[in-house]
């Protein structure tokens, strides 16, 4: 499995399951209030909220194309770094309301049953929250690094889906609280690498760059073996320059504030847990 085919399984593993989970619990959910029928709502969300992913991919790779020179530097790395504010984000999103996603998506289906339109309300339930994590998912693979991702994607993809099932099934007996710190940390340190990677792409397009930091390229070259898995992963760069030395380090700081300022916020002003839905 090459470098780049290891970062989409992470990628696509991470962003499977939080997808797996939402239409697990909402299913689960269904057929315990005895609306097994409002299941295919449900999954036309899902169908609707693939296609809108997948389309965003194709208009990423499209944009791509049409750009040449630095112009198409510019744009790669614009796009990196977004795809790593957005991935540190999620990540710290979910490690807060992992407790609560549980209730709220419950809740959420009780209040589409009660509307009236539960049919039009399942569907719009699924194909947002489904589609707000295939859009994300789409960008981080389009950002990854490196090219022939497919076949880590589909690998990422059917485990997530194995973890889905078991979700459905056994629901209480996973630690998603856990699954979710866990996958963060790692996903933290390949954000790390994204915005290293997008700064890359600026010195290449000749905007700034600074002088070179170190030179490893015949012991540790970027471009095959162990140096392209941590290329890929960790952002590693062979010869890297000053700036994207004060970008990588810069990123962890502003990472560990938001995560610190997050933590706070919750100690002093406690949340309050959404209950379950009867």
């Amino acid at each position: 499995m090459s470098a780049a085919d290891i970062s989409a399984l992470v990628i696509s593993l991470r962003e499977g399951v939080e997808m797996t989970v939402i239409v697990g619990i909402v299913l689960a959910y269904l057929t315990r209030i005895g609306a097994r029928r409002a299941h295919r709502f449900v999954w036309a969300g899902v169908a609707v909220a693939a296609a809108v992913s997948l389309g965003f991919l194709g208009l990423l790779n499209a944009l791509n194309a049409g750009f040449e020179g630095a112009t198409e530097k510019i744009y790669e790395g614009t796009t990196l770094l977004l795809a790593a504010a957005f991935l540190t984000w999620m990540i710290l999103w979910m490690l807060e309301r992992s407790r609560y996603l549980k209730s709220e998506l419950q809740r959420g289906v009780q209040d589409a049953l009660a509307s009236g339109g539960a049919a039009w309300g399942l569907f719009l339930l699924a194909l947002f929250t489904v589609a707000r994590e295939g859009v994300e998912t789409a960008l981080l693979l389009f950002a990854a690094p490196g090219q022939g991702k497919l076949f880590g994607t589909i690998v990422g993809f059917a485990i997530a889906i194995g973890i889905g099932v078991l979700i459905y099934v056994y629901g209480r007996r996973l630690d998603l609280a856990t699954f979710f710190r866990v996958t963060g940390s790692l996903l933290i340190v390949f954000a790390a690498g994204l915005v290293t990677h997008g700064v890359h792409e600026f010195v290449e397009a000749g905007l700034g760059g600074g002088p070179t930091l170190f030179d490893l390229r015949s012991a540790l070259p970027d471009a095959e073996g162990i140096g392209a898995v941590m290329r890929t992963l960790l952002g590693y760069s062979a010869d890297p320059t000053l700036l994207e030395g004060v970008a990588w380090v810069g990123y962890f700081v502003l990472a560990g504030l938001l995560a610190r300022s997050r933590v706070l916020a919750r100690r002093i002003v406690p949340k309050t847990e959404v209950r379950p839905a009867q």
